[in-house]
């Protein structure tokens, strides 16, 4: 009995190939932007979020690569949200797990709506 492996092979390149990489910016994610000033009067505040970028199968790209793609991450949803300005961007320190498992990058932040 001959087993095909190619279809298997190709599948299982394909989830990899999903699951690395840095999260890319939108078009729309692209007109968000970062503030450590505090939006005036004028902008709603709309929320929280936290953007996240898995580093199972991005490790090597270190921790610079792994953090923007949580930025984009951050910037994607704040846009899909309806927001254009994202206020006190903090990321959590990494902890001593990190040296064990490639744990997910996070940057968290408040999002606005500014004219």
């Amino acid at each position: 009995m001959r087993i095909n492996l190619l279809p298997g092979l190709v599948f299982g390149s394909l989830l990899l190939a999903g699951c690395s990489g840095t999260q890319q910016l939108s078009s729309a994610g692209q007109r968000v932007t970062f503030t450590d000033q505090q939006p005036g009067s004028q902008c709603q505040l709309l929320g929280n979020l936290t953007g996240s970028q898995s580093n199972w199968l991005n490790g090597a790209g270190g921790e610079g690569s792994s953090l923007r793609g949580a930025a984009n991450d951050l910037r994607n949803r704040a846009a899909e949200m309806g927001g254009n300005v994202i206020y006190g961007a903090t990321s959590p320190t990494q902890n001593i797990w990190s040296s064990f498992a490639p744990l997910d990058s996070k940057m968290s932040g408040q999002v606005y709506k500014c004219p």
